[in-house]
C-alpha cells in the first residue's frame, strides 16, 4: 500500500496494491504537462485505486485519441493517465506518489520523440513507441 497526492494537498489517493510497470514517457504531450523532458508513470491495477480526498477537485482533459489525464482544479498537478485500451490499469504520475515504494525497473516509451535537449543515461530498455501497447 502507498499513498499520494497532488502539489497543494487538496487531491489524496492510496493505492492497495502494488506498482507493476513502471515508465518514463518521451512523448510530447507528456513533456509538455510535465514541462520536463520525459513524466514518469506507476502502473496500478484500477481496483488497488482509491480517492482518500478532493475527488470534487479532480478534473479531466482528453490529451488524445483513448487517452485521458486527470489533475487537480486547484493547483494543476497532473495525477493520471488512464487509456481505453487499459481500463484495468490507473498510471499515475510517479511525481506525486508519497515516498519511494517497491517498483519494478522503468523503461522509457517514445523516444522516437524525445527532446533532442535530453539524453537518456541509463541501461533501462528504450522503446520508440508503445512497449506492448498501453
Amino acid at each position: 500500500m502507498f499513498e499520494g497526492g497532488c502539489g497543494c494537498g487538496r487531491v489524496r489517493y492510496r493505492v492497495d496494491g502494488e506498482i507493476l510497470e513502471m515508465s518514463h514517457c518521451h512523448c510530447g504531450m507528456c513533456r509538455r504537462l510535465h514541462g520536463a523532458a520525459f513524466g514518469t508513470y506507476a502502473g496500478v491495477r484500477s481496483t488497488d485505486f482509491v480517492w482518500e480526498n478532493g475527488c470534487a477537485s479532480v478534473r479531466t482533459f482528453g490529451s488524445s485519441p483513448g487517452v485521458t489525464r486527470t489533475f487537480c482544479g486547484e493547483c494543476g498537478s497532473t495525477l493520471q493517465a488512464l487509456y481505453r485500451q487499459s481500463p484495468d490499469m490507473v498510471y499515475l504520475t510517479m511525481g506525486t506518489v508519497d515516498g519511494n515504494p517497491d517498483h519494478p525497473e522503468p523503461f522509457h516509451i517514445f523516444v522516437g520523440s524525445a527532446a533532442p535537449w535530453h539524453d537518456i543515461m541509463d541501461d533501462s530498455p528504450q522503446y520508440d513507441t508503445w512497449r506492448d501497447g498501453p
